[in-house]
C-alpha cells in the first residue's frame, strides 16, 4: 500500500489527505516528526519536510502540489483540477493564494507560533506574530466569502483543489479556536459545506497530543 508521511496539523499534509479520500485511493499514514530529521527520511526527501508519498514500487513523490497533481493522474476521476486549461488556470491560482500567501499572512503565525514552536524548540511564542495572523485572517474570510458569493465554489462551478487547499488552512487554525467565523457568515457557510462530505471525517476526528480542540471542531453545525 502506498504511504503518506504527514504531520497531523500541516495544511500541506491535509490537502494531499483530502485528495486522497475524493480519489478513493487507499494510504497508510505515516506519522513523521520531520523537525527531528531522521535520516530515512531524509533519504525520502532531502528537504526534510512533509508531506511525502511512497508509492508500492518504492517511487517518492515530495511536497503537497507535485503529490496532488500526480494524484490527479494516477486516478483522474473525480476532476478535482478543472476540466478547460482556464478552470485549471484559476484553480492553481486559488491553491497558491492559500499555499502561499495565506501560509504567509495567516498560518505561519498561528500554528507556527502556537504549535510549532513547541516541536522545535524555539522558545516562549511570539505575542506579536499571533496578533498578527489575528489580524490578518480576516481579509482572507472575506476573500472566500467574495468568491463564493460569485461562484458555487472557490475556483468556479465545480469542487476543486482550490477548496481542499483552503479548507486544509481553515481547519488546522479551527483546530487552534483562530477562525472568528461568527463573524464571517459567508465564509462559514462555505466551510460547513466542506465539512459535511464524508471525506472530511477523518481530518474532524485529527487530534494532536497536548493540543485540545475546541467543541465546534467536529461539528457539522458548528
Amino acid at each position: 500500500m502506498r504511504r503518506l508521511h504527514h504531520f497531523t496539523l500541516s495544511p500541506a499534509c491535509r490537502m494531499v489527505r483530502l485528495v486522497l479520500r475524493e480519489k478513493g485511493l487507499a494510504c497508510e499514514l505515516v506519522p513523521e516528526p520531520y523537525w527531528d530529521r531522521r535520516a530515512d527520511f531524509l533519504a525520502l526527501n532531502p528537504a526534510g519536510e512533509v508531506p511525502v508519498l511512497v508509492e508500492e514500487d518504492g517511487s517518492v513523490v515530495a511536497g503537497a502540489m507535485p503529490i496532488m497533481e500526480y494524484l490527479d493522474e494516477v486516478a483522474p476521476l473525480p476532476i478535482l483540477i478543472g476540466a478547460t486549461p482556464g478552470e485549471r488556470a484559476e484553480t492553481r491560482r486559488v491553491v497558491a493564494w492559500f499555499a502561499e500567501k495565506f501560509q504567509v499572512e495567516v498560518t505561519r503565525h498561528l500554528l507556527g507560533e502556537k504549535v510549532m514552536r513547541r516541536f522545535n524548540g524555539g522558545g516562549n511564542p511570539d505575542s506579536e506574530a499571533i496578533r498578527a495572523g489575528i489580524a490578518n485572517i480576516h481579509y482572507h474570510l472575506d476573500y472566500i466569502a467574495y468568491l463564493t458569493e460569485r461562484r458555487n465554489w472557490l475556483a468556479g462551478h465545480s469542487y476543486s483543489i482550490a477548496d481542499i487547499a483552503a479548507a486544509a488552512h481553515m481547519s488546522v487554525l479551527d483546530y487552534l479556536g483562530d477562525v472568528p467565523w461568527a463573524k464571517h457568515e459567508g465564509a462559514r457557510e462555505w466551510y460547513a459545506r466542506l465539512k459535511s462530505r464524508p471525506t472530511f471525517r477523518e481530518i474532524l476526528e485529527d487530534r494532536l497530543p497536548g493540543f485540545t480542540p475546541p467543541e465546534h471542531y467536529a461539528d457539522l453545525d458548528f
